[in-house]
């Protein structure tokens, strides 16, 4: 199995549930690994038949900018869905991270994987 991925993508959003949450923006970052079959692209070198992850970035980063959940949750199950639907992934794997959310901890956040791995 092949695995394309995207790491350190930093978006602004609006999540969380307090009030000052639901007025200013906050970054988070996400890790994401998605399982594709690149032996296509691999053998002709050309990008129809790979997972363009340029494509992936930019609808994932549209639709985080201008979403406003309350829980991380929500979001990183919207974000998986999209993915795996959107984009014919048969499984995906996301780490959502909201630094800051937690005082004392440097890191804090969900991590979820859907589908199938070896599909």
């Amino acid at each position: 199995m092949d695995i394309i991925f995207l790491g350190g993508l930093e978006i602004q959003t609006i999540i969380g549930i307090y009030d000052w949450e639901r007025e200013t923006k906050q970054t988070i970052i996400l890790d994401i690994e998605m399982a594709f079959d690149i032996k296509k692209a691999a053998e002709t070198d050309d990008i129809q038949y790979t997972l363009d992850y340029k494509t992936v970035s930019k609808r994932i980063i549209s639709f985080v900018e201008n979403s406003q959940f309350y829980l991380v949750e929500k979001l990183i199950s919207e974000i998986a869905n999209i993915i795996r639907n959107e984009f014919d992934v048969t499984w995906v794997k996301i780490t959502l991270n909201k630094k800051g959310a937690i005082r004392g901890a440097s890191d804090v956040g969900i991590m979820i994987e859907r589908g199938e791995k070896n599909s």
